[in-house]
């Protein structure tokens, strides 16, 4: 027999909600405390994995200035780069701000504001990582191929995205309610 399903969120989608605290407590015999801890767990194993890629991103396109080609783009090829690094360079801040956030408050009993910053500046830093990622599509396929194919390819992007990101998740969030 399938454990009860948590209770529908949709009214407030806030995560600590008593009724989805009192589900933790009755199927996984879950304390506030742990709750917590495996929250935050789970946050650092899911940083882990957008760490890296940002952190590979942004290192890439800091070396983009120093190529030999780059003094052949044109003004909006560079705007389109230096939008890209700064979106990169954000997206890197903000998802390594829980980890930080982790060491000032530490021995602080502020696990439930870590969790729920941690959680913010995640969603945020995705979100800018994609974005950053959109535009450095267009950026490659503007010089390879042109304008109007660094505009398709950005604009395919970010349907990939809107979709993987955004509404798959809200379609199976809606089906879990």
């Amino acid at each position: 027999m399938d454990p009860p399903r948590p209770p529908s969120r949709q009214s407030d989608p806030a995560p600590d909600e008593p009724a989805d605290a009192a589900w933790n407590r009755a199927v996984r015999d879950e304390t506030e405390t742990e709750r917590l801890d495996r929250n935050w767990n789970d946050l650092l194993q899911e940083l882990r994995v957008a760490q890296t890629g940002v952190q590979l991103l942004t290192g890439l396109l800091l070396t983009v200035p120093f190529q030999s080609r780059f003094p052949e783009l044109v003004t909006q090829q560079r705007v389109v780069y230096l939008v890209a690094i700064s979106l990169s360079i954000i997206a890197t801040g903000l998802l390594i701000a829980p980890v930080l956030l982790h060491r000032l408050l530490f021995r602080r009993h502020a696990r439930r504001w870590l969790v729920a910053s941690g959680q913010r500046f995640a969603v945020v830093g995705l979100a800018t990582l994609g974005l950053a990622v959109v535009a450095v599509v267009d950026l490659i396929f503007d010089v390879v191929l042109g304008t109007v194919a660094g505009v398709i390819a950005a604009a395919c992007a970010l349907a990939v995205f809107a979709a993987l990101w955004l509404v798959f998740p809200m379609v199976v969030r809606r089906r879990a309610d």
